[in-house]
């Protein structure tokens, strides 16, 4: 449905995406994720056509967005951060004139806004001033919006940014229901957003993919976390010899053993070989802080990815 390629976007001397690329299929909730900066936003504009890529391919449904980004919008509902409302205008006022927007035809328009607005529950707030409306009823008429013209693409730029826990639950169980209808690109970088409604995973760091995966794939761990005393040496060697170990990696400080390193061992077995490790760090005399599985959630997966990156930028430094 989508496809990404070797994407890149520069902003004079910022290199804000680079090289990215990733395939989105028919009926997927793909979650991107990333930090602040990252180059979430960037990729979402230049999919919908608002900015033009440096170098790369963007298509939709087959089309490419630079030789036809018309063709493109029309394929998509896009809700941007700040969602494009006209506060003194009723609800019903600014859904028909975006129903005018999207070229619907005029018979099509009450049709239109009467589904979009089922749909995201605002049926009882139509003659009311978009000023009047709570935040999360305002994020409600962007989704609107965005949904008019039953778009196979859904694009959606921090959806619940700025929401209390009950307006979240709520927009979540309303991008589970036009998920039935839709594809949807997902951006946030709120980790349980993406847990709570994704079954893909697209993770960007500093502008680059670090990860593209199903969900379910990404959570499942296969590491065991061995915290030893900064400064002990032949630690990787050692670890490399423990049977199952497959792959040895330091990730760095312990932020949880102060004085000691963290050491990941990804390993290839049906269980996690921690007595194994325990009896080399014995045999090797070292100082542990701690040897255990690793308990794989968002938060641990993007953390070990940020690491990682950290790590292999100062060994390239070097």
């Amino acid at each position: 449905m989508i496809s990404v390629q070797k994407l890149e976007k520069r902003y004079e001397a910022v290199h804000a995406v680079k090289g990215v690329s990733f395939d989105v299929a028919r009926g997927d909730i793909v979650g991107l994720l990333g930090q602040n900066g990252a180059g979430k936003t960037t990729v979402m504009k230049v999919l919908t056509g608002y900015l033009e890529p440096t170098a790369g391919t963007i298509t939709v449904g087959g089309v490419d967005v630079l030789q036809d980004r018309i063709g493109v919008q029309r394929q998509i509902g896009y809700l941007p951060e700040n969602a494009p409302l006209y506060p003194e205008m009723l609800v019903q006022e600014y859904l028909l004139m975006m129903c005018e927007l999207r070229s619907l035809p005029a018979d099509k328009h009450l049709a239109a806004v009467s589904d979009a607005v089922r749909a995201t529950g605002l049926t009882q707030f139509l003659t009311r001033p978009i000023a009047t409306l709570s935040k999360g009823y305002r994020q409600r008429v962007g989704l609107a919006q965005a949904i008019l013209h039953k778009p196979e693409v859904l694009v959606l730029d921090e959806p619940t940014n700025g929401l209390d826990p009950v307006q979240i639950q709520e927009i979540r169980g309303l991008i589970r229901r036009l998920a039935q209808h839709s594809t949807i690109i997902l951006s946030t970088h709120i980790l349980q957003e993406v847990e709570a409604v994704c079954n893909r995973v697209v993770i960007l760091i500093n502008g680059e993919l670090a990860a593209d995966s199903a969900l379910t794939d990404l959570l499942k761990s296969k590491r065991v976390r061995v915290s030893v005393k900064s400064g002990t040496d032949g630690v990787a060697v050692a670890l490399g010899k423990v049977a199952g170990v497959s792959k040895v990696a330091r990730r760095g400080a312990d932020p949880d053993a102060p004085g000691h390193d963290l050491w990941i061992c990804d390993y290839t077995g049906e269980h996690a070989p921690v007595p194994a490790v325990i009896e080399a760090a014995v045999a090797q005399k070292w100082t542990l802080g701690g040897v255990a599985p690793e308990v794989s959630n968002l938060e641990t997966v993007f953390r070990t990815l940020m690491s990682e990156k950290a790590v292999a930028t100062q060994e390239k430094a070097a």
